[in-house]
């Protein structure tokens, strides 16, 4: 009865009614991957949530006072009052290291979900037009969601975090030009800076989270305004959604899903510790940690750094020293990359229609190939930032297995790539039944043979408003066919022919009484294909001779040292 009253309040005053009815109506897909946004959104509210109660206990200051809490150990000694504070909420605050562990665990898991979001997008083409701006600011908030969680990750002054922010400071000066200027900007003077704390503290529970809850409501309008994307299949076209409408059944999925975040949050801030700062002490400029590992989403850059040779140069005069390169230029170039792929694969495709259909990984050889070896090379950075722990688990020279990882960072990604590229051509050339039941005729093909080519179906859009069946001609002199229904998904024969006349007699036996349209092939893009397996192969080839007189010399450089 209230809520009726209330309702019915609102809509005389705001006419809500037709807005609310039209948000309650909105379509959903109901394939898994699409909760993976859902997810990160969810870790965010979670981060929101802990984060104001943890503003209410945590002292933003660098300012030297003397421990008195529960903590045995520490007591009496000189800290700065961010590290007093965070130890006080460990063991003094009542839940404060249970919210506390809560947080760190949501914003492991927020980047981790834009992340598995993000590579979603990428291997599916949801960035394709009309939803690049989408994309550009799902990227954005990726590189949001990294600074806020090194900043807080920061804050709490002790020596472990402390030693992270020397290198970060570091990386900030070797920039050419600028570095002093932005290092003096970012942390307030000559690390380690008084205003450093409060600067960060500010950056952590303001700035970014505004950014990031701003570009939330602007992602979340765009995929209301322009739909959903969605995976091919029975009854989905361009023009359509398939899927659960927002009320009820999407709003009851989607509140469960909420529910089981914060209990698996909430479960692993009770249960799995996570960055005791008790036990790495306060920050001292003289100390440093050993090992010393980050989060996991700035591991890539630490293992960059760790595995980067110690090179300086000048540009024009101007020293570029060692730490610029793997710390700022290769994090500037990703992003950099990331924003620009949307752009640069329409050109390259010559593709300006909008999409609204998911492709598969496979139908996108180069697109996959190359995400799979970016995932690679950064997997390996990642596996270098713990080469001290590798070293002494494996009893061997850390120097030894950085030599190594040099090798495989500049081999394996390239190997990887071309590996994904050739699978996915295989798929094709099989018809996608699957990795299990490729054959080696399937590789060999993949190898030596351009893949079919496809339809172009721009070539005949007044034909396409009506059903009907299309032949065309391969680029092999081979003949297919395919039935195509404006308001269902494309039906292509698993079969190519020797002629135009056994192709039509085949479409008529399949589809009798249709009409029977030939339309031309693009073949464009398959020869594209071949000529860029080729010059990838032949690139490989290239860095891995480079790479084994590179080691060679570096190995032969240390005997005679020896």
């Amino acid at each position: 009865m209230i809520t009726r009253r209330l309702v019915r309040a609102l809509d005389e005053r705001l006419g809500t009614t037709p807005i609310a009815r039209t948000a309650t109506a909105k379509v959903f897909p109901d394939h898994w991957s699409f909760m993976l946004g859902e997810i990160a959104l969810y870790c965010f509210t979670a981060l929101v949530l802990t984060g104001v109660y943890l503003t209410l206990f945590f002292e933003p200051s660098t300012a030297q006072t003397t421990y008195s809490g529960s903590f045995a150990p520490l007591r009496g000694e000189p800290v700065s009052a961010a590290y007093a504070s965070t130890v006080a909420l460990s063991f003094d605050v009542r839940a404060g290291l249970l919210i506390r562990q809560t947080h760190h665990w949501a914003a492991l898991l927020f980047v981790g979900a834009i992340v598995l979001h993000l590579m979603r997008i990428f291997f599916t083409g949801a960035f394709r037009k009309p939803r690049e701006l989408n994309w550009l600011v799902g990227v954005t908030m990726l590189a949001l969601a990294l600074a806020n969680g090194f900043t807080g990750y920061s804050l709490p002054d002790d020596l472990l975090s402390g030693v992270g922010l020397r290198i970060i400071y570091s990386v900030v000066q070797s920039v050419p030009l600028v570095g002093a200027e932005l290092a003096f900007l970012a942390f307030g003077g000559e690390f380690p800076a008084a205003p450093t704390i409060p600067r960060m503290f500010i950056t952590h529970v303001l700035l970014v989270p505004g950014a990031l809850a701003t570009l939330i409501a602007l992602h979340l309008a765009m995929v209301i305004r322009q739909k959903h994307s969605q995976f091919a299949g029975p009854g989905r076209t361009e023009q359509n959604v398939v899927g659960s409408r927002f009320w009820p059944s999407y709003t009851v999925r989607t509140l469960a899903l909420f529910a089981w975040i914060l209990a698996v949050l909430f479960g692993l801030g009770g249960l799995v510790q996570i960055n005791p700062v008790w036990i790495y002490g306060p920050f001292d400029p003289a100390q440093a940690t050993s090992p010393a590992q980050p989060d996991w989403y700035v591991l890539w850059g630490d293992g960059a750094l760790r595995l980067f040779p110690p090179i300086e140069f000048r540009v024009f005069g101007y020293l570029v020293p060692g730490p610029f390169l793997p710390g700022a230029a290769l994090g500037g170039l990703t992003f950099l990359a990331l924003y620009a792929w949307p752009f640069l694969e329409a050109r390259r495709a010559r593709d300006p229609r909008p999409h609204q259909l998911l492709g598969r990984p496979r139908d996108h050889p180069l697109r996959l190939g190359v995400g799979v070896g970016a995932l690679t090379f950064f997997t390996l950075l990642t596996v270098t930032a713990a080469d001290d722990i590798i070293a002494r688990l494996l009893r061997i020279p850390v120097t030894g297995l950085l030599a190594a990882l040099q090798v495989l960072v500049l081999t394996v990604p390239w190997l990887a790539g071309l590996v994904g590229f050739l699978v996915a051509r295989a798929l094709r050339a099989n018809g996608g039944v699957g990795i299990a039941a490729l054959t080696r005729a399937d590789v060999r093909v993949a190898l030596t043979r351009r893949p079919p080519a496809q339809p172009d179906a721009a070539a005949s859009p007044h034909d396409r408003q009506t059903a009907g069946v299309e032949v065309w001609q391969q680029a092999d002199g081979d003949w297919r066919w395919r039935y195509v229904d404006p308001r269902a998904p494309d039906l292509t024969g698993n079969r190519a022919f020797p002629s135009r006349g056994a192709a039509v007699d085949a479409a008529r036996t399949a589809y009798p009484g249709r009409t029977i349209r030939s339309i031309r092939a693009h073949h464009d893009a398959a020869r594209e294909a071949s000529d860029a397996a080729r010059t990838m192969g032949r690139r490989v080839g290239t860095v891995a001779t480079w790479t084994a007189l590179l080691a060679i010399g570096i190995l032969r450089r240390r005997r005679q040292r020896r």
